[in-house]
């Protein structure tokens, strides 16, 4: 497909030239690479939904979002930012995961991400149940010690068990805690709300240092200042962004797992993503879509359209 003249990057096909429905079903379009050798940035598959508490169905997030994420072009006109003209990006695919053991495919996640952060590659992962954060981030601080994190979500998801076990998507960043994973000075958690099982639920994340930030405090307003704050608090050193697609309302993104009303807008998703622009982001995911919930696509849309965002604001990426 024709390109920007003289680049030597991956590039999407213009929809000008090569129908959208034409191809192999990769993230924009892109290449697909059996490996992050070579790459700047990647875009990962992590089709794992053992973890879910209620609705199944996220272990087929990557698949719709890459369907969906044909509409999305190669540059973004709103911020300026050309990710195409700076970085190598391409698909590289999904892990391999073991639908029937959810300890083994954590294994499984965090083997392959050590391969890809050893290349000096910045993942951006298709989920999947957040579960997948938590083995993503033992590779990542592996190579770059603990994270700041922004977590878009509507649960905290710091649980300590469910069932008698430890590995479910509610409990991924207790356990990040614990290993020590996270500089909990620098976690920010926004959108956070619905009933819970215990009248003080937000304590652990106090405790922590956690900045929560309700969705109750997001209504009605830009957040563009929270983002402001939220940079200064992250300073130059490593950060990662976990968004759950549950941040939003379901009036925008039914179809996930476990929807909270009152939730976030797409405008103040973007608000969020763009706000870690000159972060030291080291990986990105965007978790919980379930496609059978949304009939429409638009959740796997928001969901691809949020990666693209992400994708923009990484380090290197010229406007």
């Amino acid at each position: 497909a024709p390109c920007r003249r003289g680049s030597q990057f991956n590039v999407p096909p213009s929809a000008q030239f090569v129908a959208r429905p034409v191809g192999v079903c990769s993230m924009m379009k892109l290449p697909v690479q059996a490996s992050a050798e070579g790459l700047d940035a990647a875009f990962v598959g992590v089709p794992l939904d053992t973890g879910t508490s209620n609705r199944p169905g996220a272990r087929f997030g990557p698949r719709q979002i890459r369907a969906e994420s044909a509409m999305v072009r190669r540059y973004n006109a709103s911020t300026g930012a050309a990710p195409f003209d700076s970085l190598q990006v391409a698909d590289i695919g999904d892990v391999n995961v073991n639908l029937y053991n959810l300890p083994d495919s954590c294994r499984l996640i965090r083997e392959s991400y050590q391969k890809i952060v050893a290349s000096s590659c910045v993942p951006l992962t298709l989920g999947g149940d957040h579960t997948i954060t938590y083995p993503i981030l033992q590779a990542v601080a592996e190579k770059h010690g603990p994270m700041g994190l922004v977590h878009v979500d509507a649960h905290t998801d710091t649980g300590d068990r469910a069932l008698g076990e430890k590995i479910y998507h509610g409990t991924p960043f207790r356990r990040c805690v614990e290993e020590g994973l996270l500089d909990c000075g620098r976690v920010v958690q926004i959108g956070i709300r619905g009933s819970s099982y215990d009248p003080d639920p937000y304590k652990y994340c106090w405790d922590q240092g956690f900045r929560v930030v309700l969705a109750e405090e997001c209504w009605m307003k830009s957040l563009v200042p929270l983002m402001g704050e939220v940079r200064k608090q992250m300073g130059d050193k490593p950060v990662y962004i976990s968004f759950d697609i549950d941040g939003l309302d379901p009036a925008y993104a039914p179809g996930t797992g476990t929807p909270e009303i009152a939730g976030l807008t797409p405008a103040q998703a973007l608000e969020i993503i763009r706000g870690c622009k000159g972060l030291n982001i080291v990986g990105c995911d965007l978790v919980e879509v379930a496609p059978m919930y949304d009939v429409s696509g638009n959740t796997a849309l928001l969901g691809a359209n949020l990666l693209f965002e992400m994708l923009c604001v990484l380090p290197r990426v010229k406007t």
